[in-house]
């Protein structure tokens, strides 16, 4: 017997109640088996023996009298008593008893016995079979082995409008069309053969006698058996979900816009989704056309008498009329459509049914009617703060009933939670094209004339974030052929981060043209960041000592004449050396804190770099992604460097093919620098002593050298200029001078002391006996300056080549 069989078992039924029998005088003269499992009496125990005095506990007794004369009074008697068990428990038991008669005055007393919770469960069981079938307002329906009806309850009386005793013998689906009649006899003979239940399932039914309206039901079956597991039918509980599975369906609809439309800052693409959101679920066709200047961030001042754009199309099972527009090209809209007026007023149109032929009239042939076939029409404004954007036109071509004016509200709301993204993309891709041109202008557009080092560049923006961000790359040619490699990013995104590189960028040009070091460089670019965060502070554009300007920075020098790079990093990724061997080291500089921070050192250090080595710098955009682990990042770029022999554009675009996705979310600055060195023939140096005689010393070796280069024509300037500085040596610094020529683009004169005494350019008063030198030595040369080294200090000069003997 199934669980739900034992539930509804009368339990006073003759096999299972506790059954007892009582003369006149209250004495047990009858006592059954179950009696005595549920009391532990046996019968000897109890048959002539007063039940009061054997079953009654001695404090119920008032009770136990009071029941005794009501069934005196009434023949019957139901209730409920404690009742003593054998071994002195007491059970709360539910009791009948019912008068026997045995001719003239004398009676006899039928007990039926059960315990209280089980009668309490059947009396339950009752009221929930009885609320079933004549209160429940879920249809209730019983099908029988032969696919014919047993029993309804009132609310199937209700819902298909029969009578319920009337089903009775009908066959299974009778009161649905012929197709879903079939779906539900399927439905129950599935559930019958399997014994499987099914449990809140949706069905599309339409009623026998309203055919024209679809409804959803909420259908839950499940199969009947007996105690041997014979299978005796179906029932089925079936609720009418039309209304409420319409109201879900649009807020269904409205949840999914939320979060499908307006994913990405991009005009086109939100306008796709906008029609992918209502294609299958509103129309079975949809259009979203916008004016020119919402498509290329334009501004709508004038925006009327710009063409539109259609940008999102979704159609589904329906032959088009003609062929399909194309995406981004405009349509015309004739001065009498929809299309039109909508765009014109801004107020939304609904069509609900459509003449056959309105789409062959003229001028209607603008609207672009994505099917034949299309019965209803609605076109609403995609307008947001107070500006028209442009329309979305939904069509019905499949499902044959029209828009009603729910869905024209819905289709408003769609549309204006799409305007509002529409137009932030719009304002996003006007801050983006000036933000791009304000950093184009800022960035090198090519890479400066040197010979130090072969350079390729890549700078990828980022595609999905909120603006572009202050990445940056540049190449310094510096003096003694030397190169300065910068890479740095600055913290945040859009017009305000791109103004910052450029300061910061234009800094780092300033303090590269006074041959700083590179610790010494990143130390002025921490100085003028916290005077870029005070002067935000100061005009009220930040919460005090909140950082909001911050950015890393990498700094190197490198020398081609002794193959030596001196490098520096301010919280930025390490670089990249590739020996030409293609072994990939990254180099562990001192990393120092992000820029802005403020009153923390930096360090460099120099590594020796041989011809043909591959120095990368980079920004976070290329290994930080948020789709890979920076570790990661780093094995791939090595990786991807593994091949220096290979040209530099190749090997810059194998790194980007295998760190960067199409759609970055960062920007990437990528530098790639191949190093070179002079040849030995090309430099000569010679170490002087501090003595009256070295000037004539130095243009006797800057003549020899110059003559042994083809440079004689410049002999007579050089001479001069080594003289002037080794005389200057001599004079203030006290110390041997250094003089270095160097042939490259430039012919390079070099005098190096240890003094940090720096010389002064001033011109000379006709009574002074000297102080002209260095004023002859700028007019001669032309560049020349003063470099700063630990050891003291290098002051060069720079002519050109022009004229150059063969």
């Amino acid at each position: 017997m199934t669980e739900l069989s034992e539930t509804h078992d009368d339990p006073f039924a003759p096999h299972l109640a506790a059954l007892a029998v009582l003369d006149d005088r209250g004495t047990v003269v009858g006592w059954n088996r179950r009696a005595q499992e549920l009391l532990g009496h046996p019968d000897t125990a109890v048959i002539g023996r007063p039940a009061f005095e054997v079953l009654a506990d001695p404090r119920d007794l008032p009770a136990v009298r009071d029941a005794a004369a009501s069934c005196r009074r009434d023949s019957g008697w139901f209730g409920v008593l404690n009742v003593r068990h054998s071994d002195g428990r007491l059970l709360e038991m539910g009791l009948r008893a019912q008068a026997l008669s045995r001719g003239g005055h004398s009676r006899e007393w039928f007990l039926a016995g059960a315990l209280a919770v089980d009668v309490l469960e059947w009396q339950r069981d009752r009221a929930v079979l009885d609320g079933l079938y004549r209160r429940c307002p879920i249809g209730l329906v019983v099908h029988g082995p032969d696919l014919r009806l047993l029993r309804v309850n009132r609310a199937i009386e209700r819902f298909s409008g029969v009578p319920a005793a009337e089903f009775r013998g009908l066959p299974t689906g009778c009161f649905l069309v012929p197709d879903d009649a079939r779906r539900a006899v399927d439905r129950v003979r599935q559930v019958m053969e399997t014994g499987r239940p099914t449990v809140y399932s949706e069905q599309f039914v339409r009623l026998e006698w309203d055919p024209a309206r679809e409804r959803v039901a909420m259908v839950s079956s499940f199969p009947m058996e007996d105690a041997s597991g014979r299978v005796l039918g179906v029932a089925e509980m079936i609720e009418d979900i039309t209304e409420r599975h319409r109201a879900q369906r649009r807020l269904g609809l409205l949840d999914q816009a939320g979060s499908r439309i307006g994913t990405t800052l991009d005009v086109a693409e939100t306008a796709r989704e906008l029609a992918e959101v209502m294609v299958p679920h509103l129309a079975d066709h949809a259009s979203v056309d916008l004016l020119r200047p919402v498509t290329c961030g334009g501004e709508l001042a004038q925006a009327l008498a710009e063409p539109v754009v259609r940008v999102g199309v979704c159609s589904v099972g329906a032959q088009q009329a003609g062929p399909p527009h194309p995406h981004g090209e405009p349509v015309e809209f004739g001065p009498d459509t929809p299309q039109a007026r909508c765009l014109a007023e801004g107020r939304p149109v609904l069509e609900p049914v459509l003449p056959p032929d309105w789409y062959s009239k003229e001028g209607h042939q603008g609207a672009h009617a994505p099917a034949l076939g299309a019965h209803s029409l609605i076109v609403v404004p995609v307008a947001a703060r107070g500006l028209v954007l442009g329309v979305m036109t939904l069509w019905r071509s499949r499902r044959p009933d029209p828009f009603e004016a729910d869905d024209l509200t819905l289709a408003q709301e769609l549309a204006s939670r799409a305007a509002v993204a529409i137009d932030n993309a719009r304002r996003f891709t006007q801050q983006q094209q000036t933000a791009f041109t304000l950093q184009s202008s800022l960035l090198p557009r090519t890479v400066p004339d040197q010979s130090a080092v072969e350079v390729a560049m890549r700078y990828l923006p980022a595609s999905a974030a909120p603006g572009l961000g202050g990445d940056w790359f540049d190449v310094i040619p510096l003096s003694g052929a030397r190169v300065a490699l910068v890479v740095g990013d600055v913290v945040g995104r859009g017009i305000h981060a791109a103004a910052t590189m450029g300061r910061l960028r234009t800094a780092v040009h300033t303090l590269a043209s006074l041959d700083l070091e590179p610790d010494e460089v990143l130390s002025r670019l921490d100085d003028l960041v916290d005077l870029l965060a005070a002067e935000q502070e100061a005009a009220g554009e930040r919460p005090v000592g909140e950082q909001v300007i911050g950015a890393t920075c990498l700094y190197a020098v490198y020398d081609p004449v002794s193959g030596r790079c001196s490098m520096a990093r301010a919280g930025h990724p390490p670089p990249a050396v590739t020996a030409p061997d293609g072994q990939v080291e990254l180099l562990d500089l001192p990393a120092g804190p992000p820029l802005g921070l403020g009153g923390l050192p930096f360090e460099a250090r120099d590594v020796e770099l041989t011809e043909g080595s591959l120095l990368s710098l980079y920004t976070n955009g290329l290994i930080g992604e948020r789709h890979i682990d920076a570790d990661v990042g780093l094995t791939k770029l090595c990786a991807a460097l593994t091949h220096p022999a290979d040209a530099l554009e190749r090997t810059c675009q194998a790194v980007v093919d295998s760190l960067v996705p199409s759609r970055p979310g960062d920007d990437v600055a990528l530098l790639i620098a191949r190093t070179r060195t002079l040849p030995p023939d090309d430099v000569a140096s010679w170490r002087l002593p501090p003595e009256p005689a070295s000037a004539a010393r130095a243009r006797a070796l800057t003549s020899a050298k110059l003559t042994e280069w083809g440079l004689e024509h410049l002999a007579f300037t050089t001479e001069l200029i080594a003289s002037e500085l080794v005389t200057n040596v001599y004079r203030y610094a006290g110390g041997p001078a250094t003089l270095r020529l160097i042939r490259e683009r430039c012919l390079v004169c070099e005098v190096s002391d240890t003094s940090h005494t720096s010389p002064h350019l001033r011109r000379a008063r006709t009574t002074d006996e000297g102080g002209r030198g260095l004023f002859l030595v700028a007019q001669m040369a032309e560049r020349w300056g003063t470099r700063y080294t630990r050891e003291g200090k290098t002051v060069w000069t720079e002519q050109p080549l022009a004229g150059t003997s063969t």
